[in-house]
Formats: C-alpha cells, structure tokens, sequence
C-alpha cells in the first residue's frame, strides 16, 4: 500500500511558501527525531533551495540518542546548513534557535535589516507546540491531529526578529515507501489515509529487527526476532486483551496499541531510520518510481495512437 495525504489547504501552503521564501533569510524545518529524513520535505527543499538551513530534531527525547547524534552529523557536514536536537525539557528553546540562526544569517537582526525566518514542517511534528514555548504563551493552535494550523502567522519573537510559521506539509507523492509507514506510526498522515494494521505490521517488523529488547519488555515477549510481525501482532494482542468472541486478537485494536505505544514513547527511545537506510530507500525509491514513470508514458502514448492523436 502506498501511503499519500495532501488535502486541499496544503496546495495553498505551497504557494504561499513560495511567495514568502523570496524574502526570508533562514529557513527552519522542524523534523521528528524519530525519522528525520522521512519527515523532511523535499518538495521543501525545492521551494527553499540556496537558503541557510536550521535543520532542528524536534522529539529528541523519544528518540534513540545515538541514532540522534549521526543524523545531527550528517545534517551538520551539508553545506548551509546547521542541526540541533530539541525536546520539551530544554529551558531556553528560543535562545538556541534565534543564536543558530544568527550564525547562518550574521548581517541580519537589526531593525533596519530585519532578522525573517520562516519555520516549517510536517503535520503534527510539534511546531505549534514550538512556536507557543518560544512566545511563552499560547501563540499558535496545537492539537494531536495532523493538520491543525491552516493559516501563516507572523510572529516577533525580539526586536527584528520575525518568524514567520506555516501550516503543515506533506508533499504530493511519496516515492519511499518506508517513509510512508514511518509517517503514518508518527502520526504525521491524517488516519483516514492508511490502514491501522498494516502501518503495525510493518513498524513491528522493524522493532524486532532493531529494538527487540524494547518489544520483549513492554509487551512481556520472548526471542521476537524469530517471530514474524503477524505472529508479534497476534502476541501482542493477547497479552494486551484486544481480545473478541471465541477469543481471537482483534487486530484492529491490538495494531492501535503498537502505535499508540510508539507514539508516546512507551516502547522506549526508537528512531526508525539511519541515514544509510535512507540512502538505500531513496534510491530504490527513485528507481520504482522511474520505472512506474516508463509505463505510464507508455500507456499515454499508446492511448494517443489509438485515437490518433499522434502520427503512427
């Protein structure tokens, strides 16, 4: 299944992005900690390519810190660019960030030469949450649903100081399928968009794979990377209730567990991808994506001799 959500008012966040990015002098994406490439936008990347870049891993707290500290690497080594690690527990968010993004932009942050930063990032990765902390008030609407801010704000946050904050963004077609099931487990892709059971499996699959430990604690399990993910659905309903009449597993319930669990940290600090992985799925992405991209021409051009739109 391939996962894609990209409701109306993100086109006209787009646009507005677009508009807006001709005048900023950084740009801000919030990423989540827990998979910092699938929640990067590269339609983002497009849009605000040649700007500094403040890559910020929002939920660093949720995540697995030594996975942490080789995304914040890799991000650092690109040109342009600076990456910092971010949770509720720090004390002084503003502070850090305004000062990164003097470092990228030193000549701005005067009244005459404003300072204009424009943050932006996917559904519910926590930039509202962000922008009310660092105003300390509330400043922008938050909530646990994906898609809650649909309007840009202006916000000052000191003396020629201007962020600018964005609706969330998602963008068109995911050609990463891992990306997909990652942004589904985070919450990061509206829930009508995806199949609770599916998005379980495969997130159980990687967990056995690279946080067994974690699995066989919380839900009380042995040997899990011996088991499929069916069978660990299957144990985890079991051992978690989700059970119907005649006492088989409610699925449906039990894969709204595994990622509830996920979701609030339940499992334990889990990053769901290393930059190598990414590479690798991107790639391959790419060539799929490639290949789908050969049939469909195929298909149009065929389609066009048969009603004689174009010479034979």
């Amino acid at each position: 299944m391939a996962i894609q959500w990209f409701p109306g008012h993100m086109h006209l966040t787009r646009k507005a992005i677009e508009e807006r990015v001709r005048e900023i002098d950084v740009v801000i994406e919030l990423l989540d900690a827990r998979l910092p490439a699938s929640s990067a936008n590269p339609m983002l990347a497009q849009l605000t390519a040649g700007k500094p870049a403040l890559k910020v891993l929002n939920k660093q707290d949720l995540a697995d810190p030594v996975r942490t500290d080789e995304w914040l690497a890799h991000y650092n080594a690109l040109p342009g660019t600076r990456a910092l690690g971010l949770d509720a527990s720090m004390a002084a968010p503003a502070k850090v960030l305004v000062q990164a993004c003097y470092d990228l932009a030193p000549l701005r942050g005067s009244m005459v030469k404003p300072m204009r930063v424009l943050i932006c990032g996917i559904p519910n990765v926590g930039k509202s949450t962000l922008i009310n902390t660092l105003k300390g008030k509330r400043a922008a609407k938050t909530g646990d649903e994906a898609g809650v801010t649909k309007l840009e704000q202006r916000i000052v946050l000191a003396d020629g100081f201007y962020l600018f904050d964005t609706p969330g963004v998602l963008w068109p077609r995911i050609i990463v399928a891992k990306s997909g099931y990652n942004l589904a487990a985070s919450g990061a892709v509206g829930r009508n968009a995806f199949d609770d059971e599916e998005v379980a499996l495969e997130l159980l699959d990687y967990l056995r794979q690279h946080y067994g430990k974690q699995l066989e604690a919380r839900y009380q399990l042995n040997d899990v990377r011996n088991q499929s993910d069916e069978q660990l659905l299957e144990a985890v309903g079991r051992k978690r209730g989700a059970l119907q009449s005649g006492g088989r597993v409610n699925r449906q319930k039990a894969a709204e567990l595994v990622i509830q669990d996920f979701r609030a940290g339940t499992l334990g600090r889990i990053t769901l991808e290393t930059p190598d992985e990414f590479a690798q799925w991107l790639a391959q992405g790419k060539q799929l994506d490639a290949q789908r991209q050969v049939k469909k021409d195929a298909i149009e051009l065929d389609r066009a001799i048969r009603f004689k739109r174009v010479a034979r």
